[in-house]
């Protein structure tokens, strides 16, 4: 039953990632058909943004009232309903109107999925679902640039990923009568003890030690991955002298450093304990922010590329599976939404950058990541400190 269960699970977080990355592809097609600037993205952007917060902050609640496997059924329903208005959206205020579903969606079977892998599965799981994520975040894009390259048109791309959905809300309607019956999992004995803290009301997990370190560090890394990827090219192209095809690869190569990496990390989760895999991680993105920052030849900033992404696969997903270790499983739902909400609203964080560069340069970019991987450094030893145990 576990495992017919984690098939579909794996599933749902393929598509969970297949609409994430449509919105920037398609947008040079859609933004001329409503009669739109190019920075009207953001709009829509921070639309879908807004609903996964509101979605996520609120999980809590909801899962422990409607059940993980309806949240999921639900929520799966609502994207693929946006996704297949979006496909028929004859204007630029219905395709927000449809974002808020899209965004409410996607962040109830976020937190939903991921806390329950956390409370049912061992380490190793949780890095694949998120591997998967990366799978369906790069399906995504190939569906739509297949449309765009035949039919020069985006809304049969949204109209295949709708159908795609609906197809998944079919499977977790058939797998309902699953999710009751897989048993919690024993907390890891190699990881951070937990300290039993006892349960909280949904609407203040602030008050539990470790926590606010927690959503910090949430907060910059996805900072960091959104960063590079509305930001890296430009960086690329202004800075190091790449042509703009070339630094579209290379760009990729840091999201397949990081589908890659969490592959790696749910073995080495056999033998090496979630701080020290995330430890492990921000050092080794340390270093390849650096070869972008130092004044190498161009082909450093690569490899500093591929390091970095291979550096953020572990971050996520050990954390997440971390939570009801070292918060309590009574709390692990609760928290595990604020987590969810804080990495959505890493979402601000590269548009402030961006006017910081038109008022300044490009070369500043390297900096800030640098920054923020500072930022999820402190934090993350910041709560092996709070918790009482050292993991080096």
């Amino acid at each position: 039953m576990a495992t017919l269960l984690l098939v579909v699970i794996y599933l749902a977080f393929i598509s969970l990632g297949l609409p994430d990355t449509l919105l920037g592809v398609t947008w040079p097609l859609m933004h001329p058909d409503f009669g739109l600037p190019l920075e009207a993205a953001g709009i829509a952007s921070m639309t879908i943004a807004g609903g996964t917060i509101v979605s996520s902050l609120a999980s809590g609640w909801v899962l422990k009232r409607v059940g993980t496997g309806k949240v999921a059924l639900i929520s799966t329903a609502m994207t693929a309903g946006a996704l297949l208005g979006i496909s028929f959206a004859p204007s630029f205020a219905w395709l927000l109107v449809l974002a808020i579903p899209l965004g409410l969606g996607a962040g109830s079977i976020d937190a939903g999925l991921n806390h329950y892998v956390a409370t049912h599965y061992r380490s190793h799981h949780m890095s694949w679902l998120h591997c998967f994520w990366g799978v369906g975040a790069t399906i995504g894009p190939n569906i739509m640039a297949r449309y765009i390259a035949v039919q020069h048109s985006w809304r049969q791309g949204y109209l295949v990923v709708s159908l795609l959905q609906f197809a998944l809300v079919a499977v977790l309607l058939v797998s309902l009568p699953l999710w009751g019956k897989v048993r919690h999992r024993p907390l890891s004995q190699d990881s951070v003890e937990e300290k039993a803290a006892p349960p909280c009301p949904v609407s203040r997990p602030l008050r539990i030690k470790g926590v606010k370190a927690a959503l910090l560090t949430f907060l910059f890394y996805c900072g960091i991955e959104g960063t590079v990827g509305l930001w890296g090219s430009t960086y690329l192209i202004g800075a190091r002298g790449i042509t703009a095809d070339v630094a579209a690869r290379w760009i990729s190569l840091f999201f397949g450093g990081i589908t890659l990496g969490r592959l790696i990390t749910g073995f080495v989760t056999f033998k090496v304990g979630n701080p020290m895999l995330i430890r492990a991680g921000q050092l080794t993105s340390l270093l390849g922010v650096l070869l972008l920052l130092l004044p190498l030849p161009a082909g450093f900033s690569l490899a500093g590329l591929i390091l970095l992404g291979l550096g953020c696969a572990p971050v996520f997903p050990c954390m997440i599976q971390e939570t009801p270790v070292r918060f309590g499983a009574a709390n692990a739902a609760s928290i595990i939404g604020f987590q969810m909400a804080f990495a959505y609203s890493s979402t601000f964080l590269p548009p402030l950058l961006g006017v910081l560069i038109a008022r300044t340069d490009v070369h500043i970019f390297p900096y800030f990541v640098l920054a923020y991987i500072g930022i999820t450094l402190i934090g993350a030893e910041r709560i092996n400190w709070l918790m009482g145990r050292r993991t080096a």
